[in-house]
């Protein structure tokens, strides 16, 4: 986790998001300090944010999960995440700052439909240290998709929330078997 080749994705830590997660002062507070921890390592830190498509274009499977995630009988009445509104901006208290970046994305995999690829490879970064909501969407999809490119996806256990502690411990189980799942204060210590 050499600091020179990581980069630490905050993965939608979205106002709607957070409002709704199971532990949210311990996550904020831990994504806090690992935040503090990375830029004083100088480690990149990239923000994603749930950016959804014009309806006339959003995929008939992704309408159907949002339909089916949030109880809803017509597409047409899925607001979740509306660009500009207040519960699609990023959380104050751990919102980016000058050198972040931030990526707009539609998907729950932080490779598909953007250049996140080909930046962390001309930024020469082979791990890439996940946190955000939720470990069992886009979190877990983005750390084997991760893997599955040549990256070393770790996954910052106390860092990574859901609505669903229950979704929640089932998808680090999981990780486990498959990608490092550490947490905050082992990541800070391998960077010193």
């Amino acid at each position: 986790m050499d600091p020179k080749h990581s980069v630490l994705v905050v993965w939608d830590v979205q106002n709607a998001l957070v409002n709704g997660i199971f532990n949210k002062d311990h996550f904020i507070g831990s994504l806090k300090k690992l935040l503090s921890e990375a830029r004083s390592h100088k480690v990149p830190v990239i923000y994603t944010k749930i950016t959804p498509l014009p309806f006339e274009f959003e995929s008939g499977y992704r309408l159907y999960s949002s339909m089916k995630r949030y109880g809803i009988s017509d597409p047409k009445k899925i607001s979740f995440m509306k660009p500009g509104s207040p519960e699609a901006e990023i959380y104050a208290e751990v919102a980016p700052v000058e050198g972040d970046t931030v990526i707009n994305k539609n998907t729950a995999d932080i490779f598909v439909g953007t250049n996140v690829e080909l930046m962390l490879h001309n930024a020469r970064i082979d791990t890439v240290i996940f946190t955000g909501i939720a470990t069992e969407f886009g979190v877990e999809s983005s750390a084997r998709s991760a893997g599955n490119r040549g990256f070393y996806p770790v996954v910052v256990e106390d860092c990574v929330s859901s609505s669903s502690e229950e979704m929640h411990s089932a998808a680090l189980k999981v990780m486990r078997t498959q990608v490092i799942v550490a947490k905050s204060d082992e990541i800070i210590q391998a960077w010193k």
